[in-house]
């Protein structure tokens, strides 16, 4: 957005980061533009005439262009009555144009659009005079009258294409034929976004200086013309010194203009400005609040934005903050560990220095700081050390160990795509002793769900690693592989068959061949590649013997498993009757694990998680009161006594095996969970529990791909499982479950009294390496049947 006269300013907005963009931009364009200004002079009208005829059918009806029906908002909050989240709230106080101080008009027009009287939508003056600034200066400046920004922020896409250019300048026409040039102006200041959530001059001055707009002074009238550009470049608050610079030259061109005298234009250029600042909200759950958004919108439609409805929802804020931090430290700490992918992108950086921090302010508007990763653009580049600048106008050196991760990046032979040099566009964080580190965006992602097991009320969920960067919630949306993580819904179902924890399987191989399956062959492994023989199916689960679990599931039965796991919440169809189900080959979502695990940690009953316990209407009214679940024999499952013998097989996973750092951490017994790393490390799972909170991490990307060879779900997820719990349980008492009625412990096991040692599965019989004659394929023919 941009004033006629954009070639004397300072301000500038950022060029095109390739020469491929500039040339598509600015060279061909200005040929057209220029032919078009000529036309103007000598006849444009027939020209524009013409143009309108052919792509006037196009063109989108304007009935849409004035809306503005007063709202209140929904306001989402924690357990523990923390805001989280708005929603409705367009904190837009329409004005009308009679009504708005000539001082606040007259700042929009000096700096957007001072002709904004004299032309009919175009201003062929201003288009021909940026052409030639573009030209010159190698630079991006735009021609934008007031007109055709409301046709853009209405209407069109905010891509730059020649096509959306052309679209613009005939809708500007459009709406200049329909209404008064007071129109235009009063829904452009009521309708325009300058940051802070704020739409509208009216509200701006209430956001940013905490008074009525007929109050507003020549000083802070500039400031806030000024966001409109880039409302977060130029927000007064977080980048004050880059702000009161464009403002400035505002209150100068209002005097150029003759809209204010030099004796106001002193005193403007002398006031200090005192902003009213508005706290943001202190917790990060974004996914949470939109999860809740949903329901209500659900229920009650387009009126939950309207009538001030109060959302309580079951999240508790220490939980949730410790969780989003869990996730996001696991996910940084795997993208350490990854190649430098190179600069998102580059900036062509004008000589002059005037205008250099306002070319940085507004190429990083299109890069946003991703809480701790800031963006910045790259001053300075050598070996040794790299000068680069925030979007807060920040200057920061970075060097040493900061420049390990991209040491390959800084040098001349490096390829162009990923070298960083002058005008890259980088990502930092700041480490504990206060030094920068040049890092990444990750491009992996992960989800984190905990709930409490008896109620079903969830405690923390994170859908992602930024919600502002992805807001695609991983947690309900993302159907993933649950890898070894699904075995113990497979050792569950065993033991209703006779299987206890003493039952001996062979850890051998195995081997399907495809005229035995009908289909490819199949030599399944165990992730290590070893084999260790004959064992416990106590042991099996620790280790996570994928052979032995294919055993268990061969002799029971897999249409008989892929009933047992509907118990648990899973879907029948999404795990199919297969052989590859041992493995966690069927497809969950991270709150299906939470509700399957939950079944296991509060002795057999099924819940259904719970988000939100009360809904109120803008006086305090009640209008929904959701009681906290209190299971009883209706909820169950599974026998209590399944519950129990899974959860000793599952504290053993924690104890010695795949899971031992959990406990060895966390210095506590009462805690159970599996690892889940499927084939080819696409996805790295922990799923665990007390008896009183089950949480569940996963870690994969979006478009499934190897994480690496060396990670799993024992790697990459558990330590996130870990920093959670540390503080969720500080201060807990242990409590391990007690054992219901029914079974008896032996030497130290648990068996169901009906099958013991000596009654139930002792063992299965197989051969150490089988291969595929005859008996054995009649006994595996179930692969590939449902």
């Amino acid at each position: 957005m941009t004033d006629s006269n954009r070639a004397a300013a300072p301000d500038h907005r950022a060029a095109s980061s390739t020469r491929s963009i500039w040339v598509q931009w600015l060279l061909k364009p200005l040929a057209w533009l220029i032919g078009l200004a000529a036309a103007g002079a000598l006849g444009g009208l027939t020209l524009a005439a013409l143009a309108l005829a052919v792509a006037y059918p196009n063109l989108p009806e304007l009935s849409g262009l004035v809306d503005y029906r007063p709202k209140l908002p929904m306001r989402i909050y924690s357990a523990d009555q923390v805001l989280i989240g708005e929603y409705g709230e367009e904190r837009r106080h329409f004005t009308p144009i009679k009504e708005i101080p000539k001082v606040m008009q007259n700042a929009v027009l000096a700096i957007e659009d001072a002709r904004f009287y004299q032309h009919r939508g175009v201003d062929y003056q201003g288009v021909i005079r940026a052409g030639l600034a573009n030209f010159a200066e190698a630079r991006s400046q735009g021609a934008s009258t007031i007109t055709m920004q409301v046709a853009r922020n209405f209407y069109l896409p905010t891509e730059k294409t020649f096509t959306r250019k052309i679209y613009e300048i005939l809708l500007a026409l459009k709406i200049e034929s329909l209404l008064s040039k007071d129109q235009i102006l009063e829904i452009y200041m009521n309708q325009i976004y300058l940051g802070q959530r704020a739409y509208g001059f009216a509200s701006a001055c209430e956001i940013y200086f905490g008074k009525s707009l007929k109050d507003i002074t020549v000083a802070e009238a500039a400031m806030l013309a000024g966001l409109p550009k880039a409302p977060s470049a130029y927000n007064p608050i977080n980048n004050p010194k880059r702000a009161t610079t464009r403002q400035q030259y505002i209150i100068d061109r209002m005097l150029e203009n003759g809209f204010i005298t030099q004796q106001q234009h002193d005193q403007a250029k002398a006031e200090v400005l005192h902003y009213h600042v508005r706290e943001p909200l202190p917790l990060h759950a974004e996914f949470v609040a939109e999860a809740a958004r949903q329901l209500i919108f659900n229920q009650y439609g387009d009126d939950a934005y309207t009538r001030g409805i109060n959302v309580y929802t079951t999240i508790r804020s220490q939980d949730q903050n410790v969780a989003y931090r869990a996730l996001r430290k696991g996910i940084l700490d795997y993208e350490r560990r990854q190649a430098y992918r190179g600069p998102e992108a580059y900036v062509d950086l004008p000589a002059d220095p005037k205008n250099l921090d306002t070319r940085i302010a507004e190429a990083l508007d299109e890069h946003p700081d991703n809480d701790e990763i800031k963006a910045a653009v790259v001053l300075q580049a050598g070996p040794k050390q790299v000068t680069a600048e925030l979007q807060s106008g920040e200057s920061i050196t970075v060097t040493g160990d900061g420049l390990r991760p991209v040491a390959f990046a800084l040098s001349d032979k490096a390829s162009p795509k990923i070298q960083i040099r002058r005008g890259a566009v980088v990502r930092v964080v700041k480490n504990s002793k206060g030094d920068w580190t040049i890092t990444q965006q990750p491009e992996v992602e992960g989800a984190f769900v905990s709930m409490d097991p008896v109620s079903g009320q969830i405690r923390a969920m994170v859908g992602g690693f930024d919600y502002a960067k992805n807001k695609f919630n991983h947690v309900t949306q993302a159907w993933r592989q649950p890898g070894s993580s699904f075995k113990p819904f497979i050792y569950s179902a065993s033991l209703e068959k006779g299987f206890t924890p003493a039952t001996m399987i062979n850890d051998a191989p195995l081997f399907f061949d495809a005229g035995t399956t009908g289909s490819q062959p199949w030599e399944p492994k165990n992730y290590d590649g070893t084999f260790d023989g004959p064992m416990t199916m106590r042991r099996g689960l620790a280790k996570s013997k994928n052979m032995i679990s294919i055993r268990i599931l061969r002799s029971i039965g897999t249409g008989y498993a892929q009933q047992w796991a509907t118990r648990f919440g899973f879907e029948a169809d999404k795990h199919p009757a297969y052989l590859t189900m041992a493995l966690g080959a069927g497809s969950v979502t991270p709150m299906q694990m939470a509700d399957a695990y939950a079944v296991f940690a509060n002795g057999g009953y099924r819940v259904n998680p719970a988000l939100v316990t009360r809904v109120t209407d803008s006086k305090g009214k009640v209008l929904v009161d959701v009681a906290p679940h209190v299971p009883d024999e209706s909820f169950r499952a599974i026998d209590a006594r399944n519950a129990f013998v899974m959860t000793s097989l599952l504290q053993e996973v924690t104890r010695s095996g795949t899971a031992a750092r959990a406990q060895a951490t966390l210095k506590r017994p009462d805690i159970y969970g599996k690892t889940g790393t499927t084939n080819d490390s696409m996805d790295a799972w922990f799923a665990g529990y007390t008896r009183h909170l089950v949480a569940v991490v996963w870690i994969g990307y979006d478009q499934p791909r190897k994480l690496g060879d060396k990670e799993t779900g024992g790697g990459l997820s558990l330590p996130i499982w870990i920093d959670y719990m540390s503080t969720a349980l500080k201060g807990v008492p242990v409590d391990e479950p007690p054992a219901p009625e029914g079974l008896v412990n032996v030497n130290g096991e648990w068996f169901y009294e009906e099958y013991t040692r000596s009654t139930g599965v002792t063992g299965l019989e197989d051969k150490a390496a089988p291969n595929t004659p005859e008996e054995e394929k009649k006994s595996i023919l179930d692969l590939f049947k449902n």
